[in-house]
């Protein structure tokens, strides 16, 4: 054991990117991190929330053999302690008296020296854990050479709402000096300014400092931005580590007339919302394909602006050598689309081949036309070709082993502008949760900037040519996407108030919106809901994203008329959709 004087501690902040069920090599990154922090004269090592069995480990957690297999992995850390060096705080899976908690352990001298229980248990948005953990016990502190530590959890610092306990009162009346909170705390827009104001009423009403421990990485859906940090008890930054990267940092504190101080540590700067985004889609694209077993990744290049940023986010995150673009042409496919991803493809140097598509297309009408006779050509034989082009595409995954990258973004999803089982196969989505407006915007950031630890080139990688041009499926001639749609600038902003804010129809409608667009566009988002169920998953970046956050019913009579009186029969009746927009499929 140390025998640092106790008015002197030494933490090391271990932010790290685990991987759900890999227990022996998540306990292999806490030995590394204990290593590293040994050699800086750390006293304590500290991991995010459930870091040995990764995060959210969602109903993994119930399976006996895995909770065991995290039991083992704890006992056995606990014990490379016993020659010294610092002691551990783990996040871990816990299985007590037959119950399940949320839990970290303090590992120390060869034995686990202490344990505490997550308290408050969200079950909101992405989280369900009420439904996997019990809740443990309001906690007192944890003494650790001569140092009272309050072990919060994640949650247990929210305390102003629903029916949660306030644990860090309860620390702060038994006497805890110093708060350590192990967080599992996904990225989304503004989520810094929102933890800062968590953070700063539990330190003000306590008048203890608070150490914040996030996670880093992607895992499914989330992606973990880390940027952990600490605040005095005077809610001055004691320090800021990166976002969107692994660190392990020894942070310095001493015990003051006033209590602990951080007297050592980094204050990196925060990227801002657009470049967040942006790394946020590249760290999650990167992490799916790493921890699935993925060489690389192949995607259809149109010349549009979705592929053209889905190509650039899995250059920037794999490199030019994993990513495979594939430009498959018709007979609607304008030369402009030609040159633009062929100057592309060259722009992030990867493998580009040109497929045309024609023989495969006339030949499936040609084969359906008995079936089809007497009838006129629609929506049918445009998703044809999309649905030729998913299938050239799950041919080369299949056949090179690549998983197939989908490019759909949030507007699109929406509203169900897709086709299944053509544009919409794949195996990620790394603009799944960005409105086409974003789309955009993240294709200008990423021509001028390129985030730290990305693998492609520098420079101007997305032709201005693809940014200024008119969106388009290019499934008939002359086809625009605002033919069906309103102007993106418009639809997203409702978008963004039907999906993220849940307004009515009539709130947006008073805000200025015209009340038929509105209206139309609500009946959409409702019957776009059976493509989204089978669409591939996508990085969560905005409040609220399609599968985990907002899960409605995909058999669903409700509509919002903009009428707080409920539709008679008739009126439903006369609120149906039409054809093309039950079955287009």
């Amino acid at each position: 054991m140390n025998a640092r004087p106790p008015d002197q501690l030494a933490i090391a902040v271990a932010q790290l990117d685990p991987t759900v069920g890999d227990v022996g090599g998540n306990a292999e990154k806490i030995r590394r991190a204990r290593a590293q922090a040994a050699a800086e004269g750390a006293d304590l090592v500290v991991f995010p929330e459930l870091f040995l069995a990764g995060y959210p480990p969602e109903d993994l957690v119930l399976k006996p053999a895995f909770q065991a297999a995290c039991r083992a992995a704890v006992e056995q850390l606990a014990r490379e302690t016993g020659a010294g060096g610092p002691a551990l705080l783990v996040g871990t899976p816990w299985l007590e008296d037959g119950r399940l908690y949320n839990a970290v352990a303090l590992l120390e001298a060869g034995r686990i020296a202490a344990l505490r229980f997550k308290v408050n248990l969200p079950n909101y948005g992405v989280f369900d854990e009420r439904r996997i953990f019990a809740a443990g016990p309001v906690p007192g502190p944890v003494a650790f050479r001569g140092v009272r530590l309050g072990l919060p959890i994640c949650e247990d610092i929210w305390t102003d709402w629903g029916d949660y306990e306030n644990v860090v009162e309860c620390l702060t009346e038994t006497g805890a000096e110093l708060l350590l909170v192990a967080n599992g705390s996904p990225y989304r827009h503004g989520v810094g300014d929102l933890r800062l104001n968590v953070m700063v009423p539990r330190v003000r009403e306590s008048g203890l400092p608070l150490i914040y421990v996030n996670q880093v990485g992607g895992q499914d859906e989330l992606v973990f931005d880390g940027a952990s940090l600490a605040l005095n008890a005077d809610c001055s930054l004691a320090f800021q580590l990166g976002a969107f990267e692994e660190e392990v940092v020894t942070t310095r504190w001493r015990r003051l007339a006033a209590g602990w101080r951080c007297e050592e540590g980094p204050k990196r700067a925060a990227p801002d919302s657009d470049e967040a985004d942006y790394t946020a889609c590249m760290l999650g694209l990167r992490d799916y394909v790493a921890k699935n077993g993925f060489p690389g990744v192949v995607l259809g290049l149109s010349g549009g602006i979705d592929s053209a940023l889905c190509a650039t986010i899995a250059v920037d995150a794999l490199g030019p050598q994993r990513v495979r673009c594939i430009m498959m042409p018709y007979r609607f496919t304008a030369k402009e689309s030609l040159d633009a991803a062929a100057a592309c493809a060259r722009a992030l140097g990867v493998r580009y081949d040109v497929v045309p598509i024609a023989a495969a297309v006339e030949g499936l009408e040609a084969v359906l036309k008995p079936v089809f006779a007497g009838l006129s050509r629609d929506v049918t034989e445009e998703n044809l070709q999309a649905r030729v082009r998913g299938t050239i595409l799950m041919a080369v995954s299949n056949k090179f082993n690549l998983m197939l990258v989908t490019t759909g973004n949030k507007s699109e999803m929406s509203v169900g502008y897709a086709t299944l089982y053509g544009d919409m196969n794949g195996g990620f989505n790394p603009v799944k949760d960005l409105y086409k407006t974003e789309v955009f915007r993240l294709a200008r950031l990423r021509n001028r900037w390129k985030p730290p630890g990305a693998l492609g080139p520098d420079g101007t990688v997305i032709p201005d040519a693809i940014i200024t041009r008119a969106p388009t499926a290019e499934l008939r001639e002359n086809q625009k996407d605002e033919d069906s749609l309103p102007p993106y600038a418009v639809l997203d902003r409702i978008l963004e108030r039907l999906v993220e804010r849940e307004e009515s129809v009539a709130e947006i409608v008073a805000a200025g919106f015209d009340r038929e667009v509105v209206a139309r566009v609500e009946r959409m988002l409702n019957m776009a809901e059976y493509k989204r169920r089978q669409a591939a998953p996508g990085v969560k970046v905005t409040l609220k994203n399609f599968g985990r956050d907002r899960r409605y019913p995909i058999t669903n009579r409700f509509r919002d008329t903009g009428s707080s009186v409920p539709a008679s029969d008739t009126e439903r009746v006369k609120q149906r959709p039409v054809r093309s927009e039950v079955l287009d499929f």
